[in-house]
């Protein structure tokens, strides 16, 4: 007996095409009926977008401005101003006229104050130092030098005019200093004889009278050696000057 035959195995199919496929696609879609769209959702996302959109160009225009501000800053040159100390820094013209100080005035120098008269009996002897002796008698003036002469002025004798005021002047002395003398007159209220010398030093002299004020009166002093020219000059008592002599070489 003859074994049966095993059965053929069934052959491919037809393979579909792509338009066939598609078709059962279509199909098949069609069949799905589509769920609610979530419409919450979405604008709750788009609001979020939007959020971080906001923020995002919220901080790229902070930057552009801080970024400006800083070139700005770095462009501009900042010039230090000068150190500036002390009072030399402001200019004179630059202070108010008013607090300029004023420029010092010249107080010219009080005139020397005089001696006072001395008052001496008639005869009386003075020693005027260095040797020199001077009295007064109602005649007028007496004096004797260092080597014993004596010698004299009158006030009666007409060479004077007491009528107005006066003054005279001799000297003498020695390689050390010089003895000046005189007579001053035509006063009852002399005040100083006062002696300028050479480079206008200045020298008071000492007064002699008779009492009673007999309207005239002797004078001397003591110059250096250097001082024989001498101006001689008679104020009364306030300060005014009476009369004088120019300067005169012994």
């Amino acid at each position: 007996m003859t074994p049966a035959s095993p059965p053929a195995s069934p052959g491919p199919g037809p393979v579909p095409d792509d338009a066939d496929v598609r078709a059962a696609f279509t199909r098949a879609a069609l069949d799905v009926t589509p769920g609610p769209v979530p419409l919450a959702a979405v604008r709750r996302a788009g609001r979020t977008r939007r959020r971080r959109r906001t923020a995002a160009l919220s901080a790229l225009t902070v930057l552009a401005v801080a970024a400006a501000v800083a070139a700005v800053v770095t462009l501009t040159p900042v010039r230090p101003s000068p150190l500036v100390t002390g009072p030399a820094a402001t200019p004179t013209s630059a202070l108010p006229t008013a607090s300029r100080p004023a420029p010092p005035t010249r107080v010219p120098a009080p005139p020397p104050a005089p001696k006072p008269v001395r008052v001496v009996a008639s005869g009386e002897r003075v020693d005027a130092g260095k040797g020199w002796t001077i009295w007064l008698t109602e005649e007028g003036k007496h004096w004797s030098g260092p080597d014993g002469y004596e010698n004299a002025r009158s006030v009666t004798d007409g060479n004077i005019d007491a009528a107005e005021p006066g003054v005279s002047h001799q000297s003498g002395g020695d390689a050390t200093r010089i003895f000046h003398s005189g007579l001053y007159y035509g006063t009852r209220t002399a005040g100083r004889v006062e002696l300028t010398g050479p480079g206008g030093r200045t020298t008071l002299a000492t007064l002699l009278e008779l009492p009673g004020r007999p309207g005239w009166g002797v004078w001397y002093a003591y110059t250096g050696p250097g001082d024989q020219e001498a101006g001689i000059a008679l104020y009364d008592r306030a300060g005014a000057l009476l009369s004088e002599l120019p300067a005169i070489r012994y």
